[in-house]
């Protein structure tokens, strides 16, 4: 463990204002400024004094009280200690800390954070494939570079503990040991509540050498509040049946009232108990994959907690098809302020780095919300190339950082910057690349993403060396039929959606209607996911898990559409509310709400809304009264406020007390949350109501009108669908007979065209063609390939050809007499697929026969796939093309996916577009020139079909920048 000094402050003299000496009227009057904005509002005179608590009386939240120790830093021309932002609770202690500080100039002399400090740890070739459990995972990485490090720990602002492979092993493993020595056994859950710091890493670790599961659970905010946060908490300890708690010093002499809610806990101990505990382990076997890693609660701090079950193998799943998405290599440097109790810390940053060999230089999210600057000096600094926060960081990013304080900053080397964890704003994205490409960042490096505890962490990514996908789509369709359609660049009322990627290697997303059926691309339904990161369940709780999952498939809960199998989210199902990083479930606060005296009783509602100023959600509570003088209000709202604060640790952002019948309700009585959304956010929450008989109909349409929308819109694919089969039930078994009587080929082909163009048009599918004059003409031998997503696909192609082909088909097809006879008659090539032997003879028949007058078509992939995704080739058909000397025909065919997936019998509407491009000629008759026609024609086929790329990964890094370029 290696340890970097930071610089010496010299002492200075007190900071003054510019009237003398700080005093308590600036502190107020600063304090006043800053609640009066928030509140949008002035305060009372006695509602602010030395002694009032920011959180409980002034509603002041991590994000605002980080607003205060800026402004105060501005003001004061001082530098606040990092664990001001959490000590802080009154004014009077601000203007304490203030009095103490150092002055700015004191602190400028020499900012260490500003030097470049790259690492030069050399490359790792290779990566524990093999390790089929965590512990195996850095015991391979021991056995191979145990001195290398792998954190960079930092204490404070300047100061850094470094952490090697073997020194994180074998302090982990001292604590395995000491947890053997407290009877811990394998299975048993032990919850860490600790900062980010090295006692985390060691414990976590700790916990898994003792082949127990650790429940990492977020510490208090402050000191004073360990009592009320231990106490939200209790249901989680509860629910995972902890037994023991490794916490900070601080939380020790509260172990027996936390005993008392938790009766499965026998000990909270500190990582400095365990450390000096000497006990000698007992044998208890190796992990398996199959254990459990850990829990993760997805509810934060709400009385109903999820525990996320996730095995070792759903974590290295995640962990690898991210690294392989994202290309991740030891020459990779990640920087992170993100808690290491939440998903996106713990293992896409840590766990992740720690896979890949890369080294991780991880702070507190203090120092980040104190200066955000630090995050991006620490990027500078180390030279890291990966990063991820959620939206609000770097909107925090654009909003408190001065161009003063970015002087000399380069993040040139930065090559993604992962954003994630809540709501993406394209506005924010496109402010933050503005604002800092002068300093080297690029515009692809912002790559939104997408992901959730249930799988893991990561579901989707998008594809590398591209700037964020912004779709532009009209509101109204959108808003009444779930339909995207796209809008004109100027209209003004489009709604924008951030594309989030595709489905990492191995895993797959579909949309769903009402009725679970799949919906085709740009309509909006349920999104639901599957994978090997996929969860297990929720911890000890089977009607949750059971709801979870929808056969083979697991919900989200939120609702997106998708477009050439790229995601695009459009909102949320479930009334989670994402505030900062955190899930947040209205119920129970609205529950404790109406409890309150002079508050009706059902009418509170707490729902989200954007804000702006800070990139996240904020929490807007709205609760009835019929008090009405302003000190009633205020101090309704002062409770509503204590209440968050024991619920969720924070208040909320906005209370706002109306007057009886504001709040929209359903028919049934039940809270209409997104109309007060609607209300609050439209300023109209105060209007006049209007007669009672009004408000019914108003509520009776509101309510009636998106029913009648979704059974119109269920109702019409049920009978568009049940019209297409009519149609096939009549067209086919005249095809089909014509085609059997035909004597030839040709005639054979004119009459399926004809009837495959009669479906289509009868059917009012749109079919349409790019590129027909690359088609040969009549008499020309040619090879045709074409991407395979549908049962249509061959009717498609028949319906736009307009000359006679043969198709390569497999052998099982032979197998049904009606298939057999009507594809026969169309001269089709049957190529066993299984039998290797008879295989190389059919490709020698396809070869010989390719020389013919009639195109052979051929479907490369093989098979179909209900993902959207172009597979790897297989060589068959460019074989036969070089051998016989015939170029390669690559037709794009779109919108047969959409319109008809594998394992679906449930057509949709949607039309079909054909690319015909370019012939490519063989250059020779070897295996060589054969590669080179696949890569040629699938390349063509991959830039129309506008899907992803799904055959293999990149060897290199395209969009890492050359550190020599510089």
């Amino acid at each position: 463990m290696a340890e970097v000094p930071g610089p010496q402050q010299p002492r200075s003299p007190k900071p003054t204002s510019a009237s003398g000496p700080v005093q308590a009227r600036d502190v107020l009057l600063l304090i006043r400024t800053l609640a009066e904005e928030m509140r949008q509002q002035p305060l009372m005179d006695d509602e602010l004094t030395l002694k009032t608590q920011l959180d409980q009386e002034l509603g002041f939240d991590s994000l605002t009280r980080a607003e205060l120790i800026q402004r105060s830093e501005q003001q004061f021309a001082v530098n606040l200690p990092t664990q001001a932002i959490a000590e802080i609770e009154t004014p009077a202690d601000l203007l304490r800390t203030i009095q103490h500080a150092a002055p700015q100039d004191a602190g400028a002399v020499q900012d260490s954070s500003r030097l470049t400090q790259p690492f030069e740890l050399g490359h790792v070739a290779s990566l524990p494939h093999r390790a089929a459990t965590l512990q195996a995972m850095l015991d391979w990485h021991v056995d191979q570079h145990p001195d290398r490090p792998q954190l960079y720990v930092y204490q404070d602002a300047d100061q850094i503990v470094e952490i090697s492979y073997q020194q994180l092993r074998q302090r982990a493993r001292h604590v395995a040991r000491a947890l053997q020595a407290r009877e811990i056994a394998p299975g048993d859950c032990v919850a860490i509540m600790l900062p980010t710091c090295e006692d985390y890493f060691y414990s976590f670790f700790g916990i898994l050498y003792a082949r127990a599961i650790p429940v990492p659970i977020y510490p208090p905010a402050r000191l004073s509040q360990i009592e009320d946060h231990l106490k939200r908490h209790a249901a989680i300890l509860n629910n995972a049946r902890a037994k023991l708690m490794i916490t900070v010093p601080e939380a020790k002499p509260l172990s027996q009232l936390l005993r008392l809610q938790v009766p499965s806990i026998q000990a909270v101990v500190t990582h400095t108990d365990l450390r000096q505990s000497a006990a000698k382990g007992a044998d208890i076997g190796d992990a398996r994959t199959d254990d459990v890693a850990f829990l993760q609660y997805t509810s934060g701090s709400t009385g109903l907690p999820k525990g996320v079950t996730l095995t070792h193998a759903n974590l290295l799943a995640n962990i690898r098809a991210m690294g392989r998405v994202v290309q991740a290599s030891s020459d990779d440097v990640f920087v992170s302020w993100l808690p290491v109790y939440h998903d996106m810390g713990l293992i896409g940053a840590w766990l992740g780095s720690l896979y890949h060999a890369i080294p991780l230089v991880i702070m507190s999210p203090l120092l980040f919300l104190s200066r955000p600057q630090r995050w991006l000096w620490a990027i500078h600094r180390h030279r890291a190339t990966l990063s991820a926060a959620p939206n609000f960081a770097y909107e925090l990013c654009l909003n408190k950082i001065d161009d003063s304080a970015l002087a000399g900053l380069d993040l040139s080397h930065w090559r993604l910057a992962w954003n994630g964890a809540e709501p993406v704003s394209p506005a924010t994205m496109r402010r933050f690349t503005e604002r800092f490409a002068p300093y080297g960042f690029r515009p692809q490096t912002m790559s939104p993403v997408y992901g959730l505890a249930e799988s893991s962490v990561g579901l989707t990514f998008p594809s590398l060396s591209r700037t964020p996908r912004i779709e532009r789509i009209k509101r109204d369709p959108m808003t009444r039929l779930g339909r995207a359609e796209p809008a004109a660049p100027d209209d003004p009322t489009a709604i924008q959606v951030v594309g989030l990627g595709y489905p990492l290697p191995g895993h797959q997303i579909r949309i769903i209607d009402a009725l679970g059926r799949e919906l085709p691309d740009r309509e909006e339904g349920e999104l639901e996911f599957k994978g090997p990161s996929a969860t297990q369940g929720y911890y000890r709780d089977p009607d949750k898990t059971q709801a979870l999952y929808h056969g083979d498939w697991l919900t989200t809960g939120d609702r997106a559409f998708t477009i050439g199998g790229e995601l695009f989210l459009t909102g949320r199902s479930k009334d989670i509310i994402i505030r900062a990083g955190r899930n947040i479930y209205p119920h129970e606060l609205e529950e404790a709400v109406c409890r309150l005296p002079n508050i009706r009783k059902g009418c509170a509602a707490a729902f989200a809304s954007h804000d702006p100023q800070s990139g996240t959600e904020k929490l807007v509570i709205l609760a009835e009264s019929r008090q009405h003088a302003p000190a009633q209000t205020e101090s309704l709202r002062q409770q509503i406020n204590t209440l968050a604060m024991d619920l969720l640790g924070s208040p909320a952002d906005d209370v706002v007390i109306c007057p009886p019948h504001t709040i929209p309700k359903t028919s049934s009585g039940k809270l209409r949350r997104a109309a007060c959304k609607s209300l609050y956010e439209t300023q109209r929450l105060h209007e006049s109501q209007r007669a009672v008989w009004q408000q019914a109909l108003r509520l009776i349409r509101a309510s009636m009108l998106p029913q009648l929308r979704r059974a119109w819109r269920i109702s019409t694919d049920i009978a568009y669908a049940s019209y297409l089969w009519g149609l096939l039930a009549v067209l086919a078994p005249m095809v089909w007979t014509t085609v059997a009587l035909l004597p030839n080929p040709k005639s054979a082909w004119a009459v399926t065209r004809f009837g495959a163009r009669a479906l289509l048009r009868l059917s009012g599918t749109r079919l349409t063609l790019d590129g027909r004059e690359h088609l040969p003409g009549p008499g020309t031998p040619c090879v045709i390939v074409a991407n395979h997503a549908s049962y249509l696909d061959g009717l498609a192609f028949i319906a736009a050809c307009p000359q006679p082909c043969r198709f390569v088909a497999k052998a099982e097809l032979r197998n049904n007499p009606l298939t057999r006879i009507f594809l026969s008659r169309l001269g089709t090539e049957f190529v066993e697929r299984f039998d290797v032997e008879q295989g190389l003879v059919d490709a020698g028949r396809i070869a010989d026969s390719a020389t013919e007058q009639q195109p052979l078509v051929v479907f490369p992939e093989g098979t179909l796939y209900r993902m959207a995704g172009l597979h790897e080739f297989h060589m068959g058909a460019f074989l036969a093309a070089a051998k016989a000397g015939l170029p390669i025909l690559p037709v794009t065919l779109c919108g047969t996916r959409s319109k008809l997936r594998d394992k679906s019998l449930f057509p949709r509407r949607g039309p079909i577009h054909l690319q015909f491009s370019p012939l490519i000629p063989p250059n020779g008759t070897d295996w060589q020139a054969a590669v080179q026609l696949r890569d040629q024609a699938r390349a063509e086929i991959l830039r129309h079909c506008g899907e992803p790329d799904l055959a293999h990964s990149p060897k290199n890094h395209p969009s890492r920048p050359d550190p020599d370029s510089r």
